[in-house]
Parts: C-alpha cells; structure tokens; sequence
C-alpha cells in the first residue's frame, strides 16, 4: 500500500501505510507496528510529534486540495 497523508479539518496530519518517522538526528521513533497515526500540527499536543487531540476548538483550518505552483528550478 502506497503511504497515504491525508489532511484532517481543524486537526491533524493521518498517516496510513508503511512508513517510518525520523528525528532529525535520523533516530527512529518506535511506533509499535502501528500503520495509522496522526501527527499534531496545531503545536497543543503533549506527545508531539504526534496528536492527542488537544487541539480540539483552539485550531481551525479546512483541508481544500489545491494545486501548488510550478517548481522552481
């Protein structure tokens, strides 16, 4: 399965399929044979880098996918 990121309304970042995650020292975090997590992305979580729903009525955006500009070279 192809890793999946999907873009959550007013929360966090899914991710869904085989993937690791990196500090940036390269160490691996441990994530226990999990293939779904989320990731926080309003900056309340206490487990960052990962989500534990604290940012529930204190983060708002809507996830709209859009087309980004060309590269630039």
């Amino acid at each position: 399965m192809k890793t999946k990121l999907t873009v959550n309304n007013n929360g966090s970042l899914k991710i869904e399929g085989e993937f690791i995650i990196v500090d940036p020292q390269g160490n691996e975090y441990n994530l226990q044979g999990r293939e779904v997590v989320s990731i926080c992305r309003c900056g309340l979580s206490q487990n960052k880098p990962f989500c534990d729903g604290s940012h529930k009525g204190h983060f708002e955006h809507n996830a709209v996918a859009f087309e980004l500009p060309p590269r630039k070279v």
